[in-house]
């Protein structure tokens, strides 16, 4: 079986990630408090707190340490790169709220904690997913995240084109389309539509992630495109990462519930490859990821390492 080489000190990315996830967690936090922002009236205090529930204590924050290691070494100041990734980490909080309600997913739990309906209501947690929806790109749009106003407007399109209809919430149609939801009869998807709708539901953020930091740093053509192979080799990567540990793993170690691809006939590439497969296609599209960079010098080492870890992760 292939294997991903690993990162010359593990340690380091470890670090580094640890101290990502605690500045974008203190940006979260001041993004959400209860105080009204300029220009607005007032914030429904259960909203907030609502959103709050669903944002904070995030983890490893990997879509926003992509965002920011890609802006830092194309020399983006922190607390524009931190914004930025900011933006991301709320945009992916608002999905995975609104995943995990009754008419989606239904699931009870979400690192470790209740989800959003079940610590407060169905309705709130809409509402705070919505609300998380459109702060992500008030964010962006803000002129402290970017002063030129060209570049905040490629960093909305961005990450619009991604979690909209063609990326994100496209994937999620899919999804929901493969477990028979409107189909009496429902059929195995074959390989091609697997990776299409993993692209989109899954990889196409964690991609944008990668570039809205490139954009960020007024990235070229040319790295633009490498850049954009090494997010979507390490998106794809994620997601079988992700199948093989819905298999491999357990609730308590992924802090949600686990065994669903198969209890609700999810096409995933584990179905198709086997578990053995799988891995080895995870291993493959880590290091065609790592490969990406082939063009840059110590300076990508972080994100490197992410691609590793991405095939490595254990939750």
């Amino acid at each position: 079986m292939s294997s991903v080489p690993s990162p010359a000190n593990p340690g380091d990315l470890d670090a580094r990630l640890a101290q990502n996830a605690a500045a974008i967690e203190a940006l979260l936090e001041a993004l959400l408090s209860d105080a009204p922002a300029s220009g607005e009236i007032a914030r429904p205090p259960r909203l907030l707190a609502a959103m709050r529930h669903g944002a904070l204590a995030g983890g490893k924050r990997l879509r926003p340490f992509l965002t920011v290691e890609t802006a830092r070494f194309l020399g983006v100041p922190a607390e524009q790169a931190r914004r930025a990734g900011a933006a991301v980490e709320l945009l992916h909080c608002y999905s995975l709220v609104h995943d995990d309600l009754p008419a989606m997913d239904d699931d009870d739990l979400r690192r470790g904690r209740p989800t959003v309906h079940k610590a407060f209501d169905e309705a709130t947690a809409i509402l705070a997913g919505d609300a998380l929806l459109t702060l992500a790109f008030e964010v962006l749009a803000d002129e402290a995240t970017h002063p030129d106003g060209a570049v905040r407007a490629a960093l909305v399109t961005s990450l619009a084109r991604a979690s909209g209809c063609g990326g994100m919430v496209g994937g999620q149609m899919l999804d929901l389309a493969a477990e028979g939801r409107f189909e009496s009869v429902r059929g195995a998807l074959p390989e091609a539509e697997i990776r299409r709708l993993q692209a989109m539901k899954t990889g196409a953020l964690l991609a944008a992630s990668v570039e809205i930091g490139a954009r960020l740093g007024g990235a070229d053509a040319a790295a633009l495109a490498a850049l954009g192979r090494y997010g979507r080799a390490l998106g794809a990567t994620f997601q079988i990462a992700d199948d093989i540990l819905d298999v491999e793993s357990d609730a308590e170690q992924m802090g949600k519930a686990t065994a669903k691809d198969a209890d609700k006939g999810k096409g995933t590439l584990v179905g198709v490859l086997g578990l053995d497969g799988a891995k080895r296609e995870r291993d493959r599209l880590s290091t065609e990821a790592v490969e990406a960079l082939a063009g840059y010098g110590p300076e990508a080492d972080m994100l490197r390492a992410a691609a590793r870890f991405a095939a490595q992760r254990k939750s």
